[in-house]
């Protein structure tokens, strides 16, 4: 027996392993069964590659509790290790077999399924134990096999072992148990099995646990396998029932209804993923709150490293559940969080665009499921319009839009293919509900004249619009923006008489609420509304960001006057019987507010307008 040192680096890393490195310390039997798998795998390897001399028919992992002695055993029969191995191996910081092979087998371009990256994971067994013992023997080997003990302080004993079988066998002494420091009990069976279910349930290899000694005189039952071993995204689609899928989706995402859409994704090449998505068919309801769960699950080798992966699907796309089993990641050296590299972006693009794209296939070979997911998550998928400006023509091409033309959204595309002859660009009008939008004097010319145009009610719309310049060549344009000057028909009214001694004096006396007023060429039957110009924010992004907290500086917007409509026509004639008439002034504030009300907006001094309003009436009864 030979008592020696942990290099310096070791030492650290055993007081990092068992106070900060690991958030959870359940994480310690997952590494271990990760390890065995890696033997399992380099077994099968060697045997096809070197031509090892090994029995395979049966590779599995084996865990067996003692609840009295306090000891958790981890076993496997897969390559074991020699003494020279254990050494290096175990006693040198993040000194991984598994890295070495790859090293050596990238060089003979072959990529066997192996998990282990960084070398560490065998010392999180501290975390739990105040004493671990490993015995192994290596494949191929005869004689004796290796004993390593350690209590994790300085130094460990490595010695020879009689008969060891081939594999490696750990096992942990288990410190006493304490919940207060979420040190649970690792003897208990169920325990165990919570641990195995979550973390390595689609390991390839069965993970037996032992039964419980039989009485005397009893059959020793059969050992338990913990874990299903059924990675779906693995299998074909065409072997995977459509219950199958449907039981996965609710196991992962706690949902009881079945899911719209399902996804499979495989690549291969230099970076190698599965993926297993699904489009619920229901929103959840907390999708807009902020502190809502979202992304997805992500494997390593069919090793689960963490729930809610938010790096590997856009924000926007946040509804969308599933797994993501990659052959290599950048991880942290605890395995729980991602470094951000481009396999990360890579996955999280082709996952996007193969989302988006499943969804476009949807609405031409089923409509109603397709009609189902937009109203569901069409809000949720609008923002994506402000955070991905690369994605903006997919995004746009799966939208639906509330129209004048009809109860039923439309696409851009349609409205496009339905676009009046000269027409060249798409018209849009936002506001709280369709019926502001449908009843507001800035739809007035363009309802009469056969013009299309998009109601836009959600609070995204008032964003985006902004940030979405162009569909397929046709600017989108607010109808509540810049100047209309639609073409008239030849039985159009030209207005009568001169209006720009009036136009000037509404303009000084409403100096303090808007920037100009002239006449309109979009009213037809409202004496007057407000627009903005081409480039001022709207009232309603003026309110959200108010809302919000962001005061910026007020924006005065356009009065436009209906020069046809009687009211005008009489306050022209008013004004040029007497500017210095005392109630023009009031008359005024009255047009603005009642323009200010009919677009759904808040009036600054609702108690004036409406004593002005009763004034005025007292006066005509």
């Amino acid at each position: 027996m030979e008592t020696l040192e942990f290099q310096a680096e070791a030492r650290q890393l055993l007081q990092l392993m068992v106070h900060s490195i690991y958030s959870n310390k359940d994480i310690f039997l997952r590494e271990l069964i990760s390890n065995a798998s890696d033997a399992l795998d380099k077994l099968r390897l060697a045997k096809l590659q070197d031509g090892l001399e090994a029995d395979t028919s049966d590779l599995h992992i084996e865990i067996e509790a003692d609840s009295e002695a306090r000891t958790l055993t981890v076993r496997d029969n897969g390559i074991g290790m020699t003494r020279e191995e254990v050494v290096e191996l175990i006693g040198t910081i993040a000194k991984s077999g598994t890295a070495e092979l790859l090293t050596k087998l990238k060089e003979a371009k072959e990529s066997p399924e192996l998990i282990g990256q960084f070398g560490v994971g065998f010392y999180s067994t501290f975390m739990v134990a105040d004493r671990v013992t490993l015995v192994t023997r290596k494949a191929g080997t005869e004689g004796h096999g290796t004993r390593w003990e350690s209590e994790g302080a300085g130094t460990y004993t490595i010695d020879d072992a009689e008969n060891a079988p081939v594999g490696t066998t750990v096992t942990l002494h288990l410190r006493p148990k304490d919940e207060d420091d979420a040190l649970y009990d690792y003897a208990d069976t169920w325990k165990i099995k919570e641990i195995v279910k979550r973390y390595s349930d689609f390991i390839a290899f069965p993970i037996r646990m032992a039964a419980a000694p039989a009485e005397e005189g009893a059959e020793t039952p059969e050992p338990e396998t913990l874990n299903s071993m059924k990675a779906l995204w693995a299998r074909p689609r065409s072997e995977v029932s459509d219950e199958e899928y449907h039981q996965f989706y609710r196991h992962i995402s706690h949902d009881w209804t079945d899911p719209l859409e399902i996804i499979n994704m495989k690549a291969e090449g230099t970076f190698e993923y599965e993926a297993l998505l699904f489009i619920p068919s229901r929103a959840p309801f907390d999708l807009f709150q902020r502190e809502a769960r979202r992304g997805l699950q992500l494997y390593v080798k069919r090793v689960f490293i963490m729930d809610d992966s938010k790096e590997l699907i856009p924000d926007y796309l946040r509804f969308v559940k599933g797994v993501v089993d990659a052959a290599d990641l950048s991880l942290n050296i605890s395995r729980e969080i991602l470094q951000q590299d481009r396999h990360i972006q890579m996955i999280r693009r082709r996952l996007t665009k193969k989302v988006l794209s499943t969804i476009k296939d949807l609405m031409s070979s089923n409509p109603e499921k397709y009609a189902t997911f937009w109203r569901e998550f069409g809000r949720a998928v609008k923002e994506g319009l402000l955070s991905e400006p690369d994605n903006h023509q997919p995004i746009l091409e799966i939208a639906s839009f509330a129209t004048t033309a009809g109860d039923e959204p439309t696409t851009l595309a349609a409205y496009v293919e339905r676009m009046k002859e000269g027409q060249e660009e798409i018209y849009f009008l936002t506001g709280e509900s369709r019926s502001q939008v449908v009843n507001s004097p800035h739809m007035e010319a363009f309802s009469e004249q056969g013009y299309e145009v998009l109601i836009l009610t959600d609070p995204v719309d008032e964003i985006w619009v902004d940030a979405v310049t162009e569909f397929d060549g046709k600017k989108l344009r607010s109808i509540a923006r810049g100047s209309v000057d639609l073409k008239k028909d030849e039985e159009t009214k030209e207005p009568e008489g001169d209006f720009g001694p009036l136009l000037g004096f509404l303009t000084e006396k409403l100096d303090e609420h808007v920037k100009e007023v002239r006449l309109s060429h979009r009213l037809t039957t409202s004496p007057a509304c407000l627009v903005s110009d081409a480039n001022d924010i709207t009232p309603a992004l003026e309110k959200m960001y108010r809302a919000m907290g962001q005061e910026g500086p007020r924006v005065k917007r356009i009065l436009e006057l209906n020069p046809n409509h009687p009211l005008v026509v009489g306050l022209r004639a008013a004004h040029e019987r007497g500017a210095e008439d005392s109630a023009l002034p009031d008359t005024a504030e009255l047009l603005y507010g009642t323009a200010l009300l009919a677009e759904g907006g808040d009036l600054e001094d609702p108690a004036r307008f409406a004593k002005l309003l009763a004034d005025r009436l007292a006066q005509t009864v």
